[in-house]
Formats: C-alpha cells, structure tokens, sequence
C-alpha cells in the first residue's frame, strides 16, 4: 500500500492539502505504483531558497524541489517499498504564481505536487520532447479531478 506523508513546516492552515493528498493517491493509481512511499513538505521562500543553494547552487527560491531516493543506487529498500524522496513546495512562491496564472491556489499546489511527483519517478523536461510527455501526465492527472488552471 502506498503512503503519503505530508508536513507543514510553515504557521497557517492549508485547507487545499486534502485534496492535494487525493490527487497525488490518483497520480500513484494512475501510474500503477505499488508500495510507493515520499515525502510532501510545505515551506516557506527562505528554507526553499536555503535548499535550492545548497543542493543545486542556485542562490534564490523556487517554487518546488524534489530529491529523488531512486536516483540513489546506495539506497536500501525495506520491504518492498518504493522509497520515491520528498517533494518541497514553497507557499509564498506558489501563492505569488496562482495570483500571476489567474488561478486557485489548489490548482497551483496541485500543479506543483504533481510535478515534483513526476521528478520523483524519473520524468524531467530538459528537453521538449521530455516536457511534452512530463506535461502531458500531469495534465492527465488533474483533469481527473477537475482541477483546470481556470480554477
């Protein structure tokens, strides 16, 4: 059975997070995972900011960044369970996007938990070819649910 871990790390209340769950179990369903287990953690733009320099040398937030497990050939996987990471979202940064996109701020969690799922399965979008099908499954996973970037 898969499990979804998530943690606030941030001093409010994030009603949208239930439904993020549900659309992140969907996303796991949809990709027929088994015993899948990360990490989704809410933050704020400094402690985003702290990782993205230390981990990827870029001295400035973001809005999500993930750390994939499997990517890591040393890791041990107790039983059976896929270990995927964690996802780290930035409230501010997503807050500051859904007012720029014109849309909710479910729908921009929603997005960004999505997204940072498909890097933690491998997917980027280095290339358009690789963001046209990273895109494409994240799209598919939120229309499931009714979540359109008019929402």
């Amino acid at each position: 059975m898969s499990k979804i871990e998530i943690y606030v790390q941030v001093n409010e209340e994030i009603k949208e997070l239930k439904t993020i769950e549900k659309v992140l179990y969907g996303a796991i369903e949809k990709e027929k995972l088994e015993n899948a287990v990360f990490n989704l953690i809410i933050v704020d733009n400094d402690y985003i900011h702290n990782l993205n320099k230390i981990y990827r040398n870029v001295d400035k937030e973001t809005d999500v960044i993930t750390f994939a497990l499997e990517d890591e050939d040393s890791i041990v996987i107790p039983n059976g369970e896929r270990i995927l990471g964690d996802i780290y979202i930035s409230i501010d940064r997503a807050k500051v996007q859904a007012k720029e996109y014109g849309h909710s701020l479910l729908r921009e969690l929603s997005f960004l938990a999505v997204h940072g799922f498909y890097h933690l399965l491998g997917y980027d979008h280095q290339t358009e070819e690789e963001e046209k099908e990273m895109f494409k499954k994240q799209e598919e996973v939120l229309e499931a649910y009714g979540i359109r970037r008019e929402n």
